[in-house]
């Protein structure tokens, strides 16, 4: 949808940390770790050769598309989503505080005030 198509472009923008509309290893490695992943170069390599359709090294937005396609294709959506909830609750107590939240938000870069926090 035209929903997921904007929620895409700004998840791709979090990724280009310089803007230049590619995404590189080094920047998915910046994404990946502060996600609490520790991907190796090779796998950082691999993980941009999946969906590289025009194998120059990068990832653009049509093929970041076309990964989120995939993914959202044949996922278990559910372990997906407990998984990626246990990276924000980082107390394990089946919540995530405004304080996790901006923990997470944070170390990927995003800038929030305490009322967007709190909106969230």
């Amino acid at each position: 949808t035209e929903e997921q198509v904007s929620e895409y472009k700004e998840s791709f923008s979090l990724f280009d940390k310089d803007g230049d509309g590619q995404i590189t290893t080094k920047e998915l490695g910046t994404v990946m770790r502060s996600l609490g992943q520790n991907p190796s170069e090779s796998e950082l390599q691999d993980m941009i050769n999946e969906v590289d359709a025009d194998n120059n090294g990068t990832i653009d937005f049509p093929e970041f598309l076309t990964m989120m396609a995939r993914k959202m294709k044949d996922t278990d959506s559910e372990e997906e989503i407990r998984e990626a909830f246990k990276v924000f609750d980082r107390d394990n107590n089946g919540f995530i505080s405004a304080a996790e939240l901006r923990h997470v938000m944070t170390s990927i870069g995003e800038k929030l005030t305490d009322d967007e926090v709190d909106e969230m």
